[in-house]
């Protein structure tokens, strides 16, 4: 797993002052997916994991000024955070899984043991009684294709497995 904060944005809202919302860049097997979250977040996950794995040191809580100096320093420093808990810990808690939305896998001892954001989800339904295979994301036959391009990739494997006979000879 890699993890990268590559930019910051600021976000003005009517309801409260300004914040600093970090676009977060998780590649995970192949796959990449971005999060974004602000600093508020980053610091309750950090109480929360301290609880029960090492933790590097997160950047400070309090910036005296908003200049792009200082928050890239900051999101430099909430990457070297978020790739710190991945080096230092062989095994990721559910919480810090759930905190860059990836699916969690099976049998990860320290999911159970840290809690997690969503408290109200029951263990038993987190547990996976066997090893998944292969997962799809979507089903092509149902959802509308991204082009009119034929997939030849996704319909020869399916008429060879489903239609063994029509193969030529």
């Amino acid at each position: 797993m890699e993890v990268y904060i590559p930019s910051f944005r600021y976000e003005e809202s009517d309801l409260e002052r300004g914040y600093t919302v970090f676009k977060i860049e998780v590649l995970m097997n192949g796959r990449k997916h971005f999060v974004e979250k602000r600093y508020s977040e980053f610091h309750a996950l950090h109480k929360k994991l301290k609880k029960c794995i090492k933790t590097p040191e997160i950047p400070s809580k309090h910036v005296r000024n908003w200049v792009p100096k200082v928050l890239e320093q900051r999101r430099q420093g909430l990457e070297t955070y978020l790739q710190a808990v991945i080096l230092e810990n062989e095994e990721l808690p559910k919480l810090f899984l759930d905190f860059l939305n990836i699916r969690h896998l099976p049998s990860l001892p320290k999911a159970e043991s840290c809690g997690s954001f969503e408290e109200t989800e029951s263990e038993e339904s987190s547990k996976l009684s066997h090893q998944p295979v292969l997962l799809f994301l979507r089903d092509p036959y149902v959802l509308p294709a991204a082009s009119d391009v034929p997939n030849v990739v996704i319909e020869g494997v399916l008429r060879g497995i489903f239609y063994p006979h029509l193969q030529p000879r």
